[in-house]
């Protein structure tokens, strides 16, 4: 056992303080993995308690939908100034509305993407496509008649 054959702590402190050193003098590569086990879990936005009854809370999401299909990406700031002018009940405040949109997003009806500009920045919301499916063979057909052009005009030469 490593604490037998005495002086374990002190041990244990050395080994310590080793560590740290090599952190220090190679902090490119350590201080990732200092930073990554740092770091508290992700919240699972799957298990959110909407604090209304689910029934209550598909009700508000599908409004909160349109506002976010009608207007496109939003803060929250924005995103609570819309849902006051469309009139979207049984919202109680912007915290239970920040509430419902974390839990829209475990949903997967709504995805959350950030802005940077400079040092600073923004997140919005936005709806995720309705159809994924469809769009993806309409690129790739886009792409494929692209490389037939490409590859029409390099016989032409």
């Amino acid at each position: 056992m490593w604490f037998t054959g005495g002086g374990g702590l002190r041990k244990l402190c050395r080994a310590a303080a080793v560590l740290e050193n090599e952190i220090s003098s190679n902090s490119n590569s350590n201080s990732l993995f200092v930073r990554y086990m740092s770091r508290e879990r992700a919240v699972n936005v799957r298990k959110i308690n909407p604090k209304v009854s689910i029934q209550e809370a598909h009700i508000i999401s599908t409004s909160l939908y349109d506002v976010f299909k009608k207007h496109g990406p939003l803060s929250v700031p924005n995103t609570w100034l819309r849902a006051q002018e469309a009139g979207v009940s049984g919202i109680n405040s912007k915290t239970h509305m920040k509430l419902l949109l974390k839990w829209m997003r475990g949903r997967k009806m709504l995805k959350l993407i950030c802005n940077q500009v400079g040092s600073s920045k923004k997140f919005f919301h936005t709806i995720l496509p309705e159809d994924p499916q469809q769009e993806t063979p309409q690129v790739a057909a886009a792409a494929a008649t692209e490389n037939k052009k490409q590859t029409f005009k390099r016989r032409s030469k």
